[in-house]
C-alpha cells in the first residue's frame, strides 16, 4: 500500500510539472499573427489569436482590444476552436510612435497575447536643408521633413557629410534635442574646403534622401549679436536718437568687414522699421522720430568676407531691445498762439524744416559718414528761434 501511495505521488507531480511547464516553458501558450506588423495608413489587417489546446479555452470565448478599447464582435471570425481572427479596415494612423496595442483576452479579461501595430507612411524627401557656422567653431544644419511631415511612426533622420574632393562619408553626431531636425558638426572642421551635405530619412516603411548641398564654412559664418548696444538722446533734438554698439567679440581676431542693420519701433507698436544701409560703422543717428516717445532699438551683424570669402555671411540674431525716449517738443509744451504773425512764422518754419529734412534724408538718412555737426547746430538754432517767437507772441 505504501508503494502504491508513492507511485500516486510521483504521477501527481509529473502531471503538475507538465501543466506548469505549459505556462513557464512553452512559449506558445497563445500568440498573435502577424506579430508587430508595419502597415500603411488606409490598408487592411486581419490578425489571428491562437491559443494552446492544453489551455482548454475555446476561441469563441476570446475577445480583442485595441489601445484598451474592446473591438466589436462583428469584426471577429472563429477560424477553429483554438483560433480567433479580427479584421481592421481601413487602418488609421498610429496614435503613438511606439505603436498601437492589439491584445487578445480570455473570457475573464486576462491578457493572452499582444501585438503592436505600426501604421503610418514612408518618409518623403527632406527639404529646406540649410547650414551655418557660428564663429567658424562649428557647422550646424537644419532641415524639414518632406510632404506633410508626419509619418505617424518612428522615423530616423541622419545628417551625412563628406569633403567634396576627398574624405569618407560621415554622420553628424550632435543632434539637437531642443530643435528637432538639426545637428551640429563640432569636430575636425575644415576651412577653405567645400563640404557635401545631405539628409537621409528612414522608417520601417521606406526611406528618402534630400538633395545634396555644397558649401564652404567661410561662406556661411554667422556670429553673436553686437554687444554693448546703447541708445541716447542727441542733446535736445526732439526727433533724433543716437545708437552705439560694439563689434561681436568672437570675431575680433578675424579678417572681415562687418555689415550692420538696425531696427526700431515705437513702444506701443509691434511693427519694426529696418535700416539696411548702416554699413561697417558702430554708431548711427536715427532721425525723423516722434518727439516725447519711447523707442525700442535692436542691432544685428553680418560678417562679410571672412578670410577673403566672396560671399556675405549670415545675419546674427538681433541684440536684446534697448529703450530710450526722444525729448518732448518745446512747440507742444509752449502752447498755441492765435496771432496771424505767429501762424505765418509757424508755416514758414514748417516749410523750412520740410525742405531741410528732405535734403537730410536724401544725403544722410541711413547713418552715412557725413558729419552731422552743422545740421545739429542749425536745428538747435531753429528751435531757439521758434521758442523766442512764441515768447514774443505771448507778450503781445
Amino acid at each position: 500500500r505504501g508503494g502504491i501511495n508513492i507511485i500516486s505521488v510521483i504521477i501527481y507531480y509529473i502531471h503538475f510539472i507538465s501543466v506548469l511547464s505549459l505556462f513557464l516553458y512553452v512559449p506558445d501558450v497563445a500568440l498573435i499573427y502577424p506579430q508587430d506588423p508595419v502597415l500603411r495608413i488606409g490598408s487592411n489587417l486581419t490578425a489571428s489569436c491562437w491559443v494552446h489546446p492544453e489551455l482548454g479555452v475555446h476561441s469563441s470565448s476570446l475577445f480583442w482590444t485595441l489601445n484598451g478599447q474592446q473591438l466589436s464582435s462583428s469584426l471577429y471570425r472563429v477560424l477553429s476552436p483554438t483560433n480567433l481572427s479580427v479584421t481592421l479596415a481601413p487602418l488609421n494612423a498610429s496614435r503613438q510612435k511606439s505603436g498601437d496595442n492589439l491584445v487578445c483576452h480570455n473570457h475573464k479579461g486576462h491578457i493572452l497575447a499582444g501585438s503592436c501595430l505600426y501604421v503610418g507612411m514612408p518618409p518623403q524627401k527632406p527639404v529646406n536643408l540649410t547650414c551655418w557656422s557660428r564663429n567658424t567653431k562649428d557647422l550646424t544644419c537644419s532641415w524639414a521633413p518632406g510632404g506633410p511631415g508626419e509619418t505617424n511612426i518612428s522615423t530616423q533622420y541622419k545628417l551625412k557629410y563628406k569633403l567634396r574632393w576627398y574624405g569618407t562619408e560621415k554622420e553628424c553626431g550632435d543632434y539637437s534635442h531642443a530643435k528637432p531636425y538639426s545637428c551640429s558638426i563640432t569636430q575636425d572642421l575644415h576651412l577653405f574646403t567645400p563640404y557635401e551635405i545631405w539628409v537621409e530619412a528612414s522608417n520601417q516603411l521606406g526611406g528618402a534622401t534630400s538633395d545634396v548641398i555644397t558649401l564652404d564654412i567661410l561662406d556661411v559664418v554667422t556670429t553673436d549679436p553686437p554687444s554693448g548696444v546703447s541708445v541716447s538722446r542727441v542733446g535736445q533734438l526732439e526727433d533724433q536718437l543716437s545708437v552705439r554698439w560694439e563689434a561681436p567679440p568672437a570675431l575680433k581676431d578675424f579678417l572681415f568687414q562687418a555689415k550692420y542693420q538696425i531696427r526700431y519701433r515705437l513702444e506701443d507698436n509691434q511693427d519694426w522699421k529696418v535700416m539696411d544701409d548702416v554699413g561697417n560703422q558702430t554708431s548711427c543717428r536715427l532721425a525723423g522720430l516722434r518727439p516725447g516717445t519711447v523707442y525700442f532699438v535692436q542691432v544685428r551683424c553680418n560678417p562679410v568676407g571672412i578670410y577673403g570669402s566672396r560671399k556675405a555671411g549670415i545675419w546674427s540674431e538681433w541684440s536684446h531691445p534697448t529703450a530710450a525716449s526722444t525729448p518732448h517738443s518745446e512747440r507742444l509744451m509752449s502752447g498755441s498762439c492765435d496771432s496771424k504773425s505767429s501762424s505765418d512764422s509757424n508755416s514758414t518754419l514748417r516749410r523750412e524744416l520740410k525742405q531741410f529734412f528732405g535734403w537730410v534724408r536724401k544725403h544722410a538718412y541711413g547713418c552715412s559718414s557725413m558729419s552731422m555737426k552743422l545740421y545739429d547746430q542749425w536745428r538747435v538754432l531753429m528751435q531757439k528761434t521758434h521758442k523766442t517767437r512764441n515768447q514774443v507772441g505771448k507778450h503781445h
